[in-house]
């Protein structure tokens, strides 16, 4: 892995950010997203959004990826409005049982479905109240600003998860590397999306218990289809693993957005974006 030199990592509690510099008390948390080889070459601005927020002990992540294509003109917008909604959504439930671990942890996984329909309702609301054009119906502007979504809560004892759409969620250490949600996959080049009427029947959501030593790595698709097989990509989630205990996550990010480049240009050449929360 090798690349150019970017903003690095600071302590710092309560920071949203989504340009790259993720300042925090609660572990580390490295990040980028850059805009595909392809995308480069056709002048197509990156359709990737990401957002990390902070609250106290826990940390909020999401990426989404907009699909980009010319029936969806605004999925840029759908997916920094989506990883928006879930961040605010969830941090509400987080405030709500700040005191209360465990409650937060048996609702989650009771109502992950009903969390699923509250994201999906109020990214819908977004989007509609963001589109200047009143002659359109509901689904068409939905349609406009497709996007896909994953999102995670991390906590002391706990983490959950939720995807609509593709891309993938893992679990990594030096040995191995685990699915937290097994990425459903569509025909082709399709995908469930938010844009799709009643969305949140095709959201799967996880509760499972913190580990330690391991790594939360989140990835759009782009990252995946970079490789040959889901081995090879298995094993370069295991360098990064390596390389920030081994190097430390400063220099893993001064260096990511060099390395998904090189990734996005040797690969699938789509947008990469790559959450890792240690």
């Amino acid at each position: 892995m090798s690349g150019k030199a970017k903003q690095g990592i600071s302590p710092k509690d309560g920071l949203c950010s989504s340009d790259g510099r993720i300042l925090t008390t609660a572990g580390q948390v490295i990040c980028a997203s850059v805009q595909g080889a392809s995308h480069k070459f056709n002048n197509t601005e990156c359709q990737d959004a990401y957002k990390v927020m902070m609250f106290g002990d826990i940390v909020i992540l999401a990426v989404a990826d907009g699909h980009g294509s010319d029936s969806c003109p605004h999925s840029k917008t759908g997916a920094n409005i989506a990883v928006d909604v879930f961040c605010r959504i969830m941090r509400k439930f987080c405030g709500v049982y700040v005191s209360e671990a465990g409650v937060l942890e048996d609702y989650l996984s009771r109502e992950g479905s009903a969390v699923a329909r509250g994201i999906d309702a109020a990214w819908k609301r977004a989007v509609e109240t963001h589109s200047s054009d009143n002659s359109l119906n509901s689904p068409t502007i939905w349609k406009q600003h497709g996007t896909t979504l994953i999102g995670a809560v991390i906590t002391p004892t706990f983490c959950f998860a939720l995807q609509i759409g593709d891309g993938d969620i893992l679990r990594v250490d030096s040995q191995r590397v685990r699915a937290v949600i097994a990425c459903e996959k569509i025909l082709g080049v399709q995908t469930h999306s938010l844009c799709h009427d009643g969305a949140w029947r095709n959201a799967v959501t996880v509760v499972e218990p913190c580990r330690a030593h391991t790594a939360l790595m989140m990835s759009t698709d782009g990252f995946a289809n970079s490789y040959p097989d889901e081995t090879a990509f298995h094993g370069a989630c295991r360098e990064y693993y390596t390389a920030i205990t081994q190097h430390g996550a400063e220099l893993v990010q001064e260096n990511l957005s060099g390395w998904l480049d090189e990734t996005s240009e040797n690969g699938s050449g789509d947008d990469i974006t790559v959450l890792i929360a240690m």
